[in-house]
């Protein structure tokens, strides 16, 4: 019962949040349903199109999402749930939600443009540069991890050697092949929509019939491969999906996706109301277990790192202003996608914390391979007993699921990269590589932007650095608070309400340096202490490879580290002239 609570009260206040706080940000800011928007205005058939608010919601949730709010409310369940429960539903309404709904709206007023724009409008060029700069060591970070993350969930070690179709196949030559009939299912959706004339409700129809028809298939017949090949076609894949047409690809994979996870949220909450009132699983996690984790360390800043997309995630901001300002129809579908969808997230932060529940102390003891299989264990449990037909069932179908939206998420990265890494190379006035001269025209050609942030990612996805997941958390919530502070200066900029900002930017701020400072610290100490070459040698491992680790997050934190600071010292320098502007008028 105590789990069915908690869900009602989630949905409860997040509900209410979305009513009143995100109706109130919308007049505050003057969203405007009348003005025409960039998908309208320079709709160019590739990256500007105009979509339907179903279709750019399905996008824009799928590719939030990813694994990220199931795998951090997991992970950060040790300190129980009442942290993680205060944080999704709070972090949501007034930290994500804003972040998201508000660099959406800022982009739609910059043609769709990224936050390095944005930045620029009221910080300056050199602002935008170091911004811009930070966003791809980030988007190195996201295409790397989640490179990794694909790789493992197609390939485990038994199918080396192997390669083509396989009866009786495991879960990850299942995830393989309906991954890639995915692919060829979106194409056929958007040529129906896009080409065919067929209208959403009827392709939808077609769509949703096409993921049952290849999910059974997958169940029956998987597809192997090893690891290094799938590494190959999963840079092609990204590279080619992040240069066609959105319309092609990315609109409808990501629309038709969207409805995997809504199933799995529904499946979800039907498995907690089942469990309260048959008793077929008991909540074991407590709602507090101390400030202190033997293995995150102290709640502040480890829980507000680790939660990430179920309360406040950056890459959400690269999203909003890369993709889904490029296709919003009109500025009222702004508070829908941009905030509807992160307490969507919140709610299903929320839902992966209870999956937990059922079986932390199988968690806690080291059980389950990775979050995701706990929590389709966790659901599953709901249902019926372990190994029953229908706790199998429901696992493998979670699991895969979840598994889904990591390569979602990943061409979304890889689309968002070619834009920014081509705007660091255009003068004002310079609409796209076209307009450029010399060798910033060749810079910023879609392909060299696109070719390096993918062979950069899969070299070092390739790797399985544990040491990239290490710096991603931080990373990712550090570039939440530089974005908070980007919209928040330029609506002080142009003589908008921006006070709802202060508290998020300055908290996601000091929680994200701390976290960085302090890894800095403790890598400077293992590399005078040798820690890392000791330790790889008493297991036998390569000593290259762990000097190469601890190196590699060390430069990254020094360099996250030291942009961030300089751009905060760039909003304070524009906060102290709006402020002087203001008092002269």
């Amino acid at each position: 019962m105590t789990a069915l609570l908690i869900i009602i009260a989630a949905l409860v206040v997040l509900i209410i949040g979305y009513i009143t706080y995100g109706s109130w940000l919308a007049k505050q800011w003057g969203v405007d349903p009348s003005r025409p928007t960039p998908a309208n205005t320079r709709g160019d058939g590739v990256d500007y199109v105009p979509a339907h608010p179903a279709v750019l919601m399905g996008h824009h949730f799928s590719s939030i999402a990813g694994a990220g709010p199931i795998n951090g409310p997991i992970q950060a369940s040790v300190f129980g749930w009442l942290p993680v429960f205060l944080w999704c539903v709070l972090g949501g309404i007034f930290f994500g939600g804003l972040q998201d709904f508000g660099s959406l709206f800022a982009s739609i007023r910059h043609d769709g443009k990224s936050v390095g724009e944005i930045i620029k409008d009221s910080m300056g060029d050199r602002a935008k540069k170091l911004f811009t700069v930070f966003a791809l060591l980030v988007l190195v970070l996201v295409v790397a991890s989640f490179v990794n993350v694909v790789a493992g969930t197609f390939f485990t070690a038994p199918d080396a050697g192997q390669f083509g179709f396989v009866t009786a196949p495991t879960n990850n030559q299942t995830t393989a092949i309906i991954s890639v009939l995915f692919i060829v299912l979106a194409i056929i959706y958007g040529l129906l929509t896009n080409r065919g004339g067929m209208k959403t409700a009827p392709a939808t129809c077609i769509g949703i019939i096409g993921i049952v028809i290849i999910t059974v298939l997958g169940l029956n017949v998987g597809f192997a491969m090893g690891r290094t090949a799938w590494i190959v076609f999963i840079g092609a894949y990204i590279a080619i999906a992040s240069l066609i047409p959105v319309w092609i690809m990315l609109q409808p994979r990501d629309y038709l996706s969207s409805f995997l996870l809504y199933a799995m949220m529904v499946i979800a909450i039907f498995g907690i109301l089942f469990a309260a009132f048959a008793g077929t699983a008991t909540f074991q996690l407590p709602a507090f277990t101390g400030f202190n984790n033997e293995k995150l360390g102290f709640m502040f800043p480890a829980l507000f790192i680790t939660v990430a997309c179920g309360a406040c995630s950056g890459f959400h901001s690269l999203i909003a202003t890369g993709t889904s300002s490029k296709q919003i129809s009109n500025e009222a579908h702004a508070k829908p996608i941009g905030y509807g969808s992160m307490l969507i997230e919140s709610a299903l932060g929320i839902i992966s914390m209870i999956a937990v529940g059922m079986v932390f102390s199988k968690y806690t003891a080291g059980d389950f391979g990775s979050p995701s299989a706990a929590f389709g264990a966790g659901i599953a449990t709901m249902f019926g007993p372990e190994g029953s037909t229908q706790y199998r069932v429901i696992a493998a179908l979670l699991t895969l699921a979840v598994s889904v939206f990591a390569l979602t998420s990943l061409d979304s990265a890889t689309r968002l990269s070619r834009f920014m890494f081509s705007e660091l190379f255009l003068k004002d006035g310079e609409a796209s590589w076209k307009d450029a001269n010399g060798i910033r025209k060749f810079l910023s050609h879609p392909l060299v932007g696109t070719l390096l942030m993918v062979i950069i990612g899969c070299v070092f996805g390739g790797y399985s650095l544990n040491e990239i997941w290490a710096l991603f958390g931080a990373a990712n919530q550090l570039l939440a608070g530089i974005a908070l502070l980007a919209v928040c200066c330029w609506l002080g900029e142009v003589g908008k309400n921006n006070k709802m900002f202060y508290f998020p930017m300055a908290f996601m701020l000091c929680a994200t340096l701390t976290s960085l400072v302090m890894k800095a610290i403790s890598l400077l100490k293992d590399v005078a202490g040798n820690v890392s070459i000791n330790k790889a040698i008493e297991e036998g491992t390569s000593v290259g490879r762990a000097a190469f680790g601890v190196w590699f997050q060390l430069i990254f934190s020094v360099a996250m580290i030291v942009l961030a600071v300089i751009l905060v010292f760039e909003a304070a320098n524009a906060f102290k002239a709006q402020a002087e502007k203001k008092a002269k008028a």
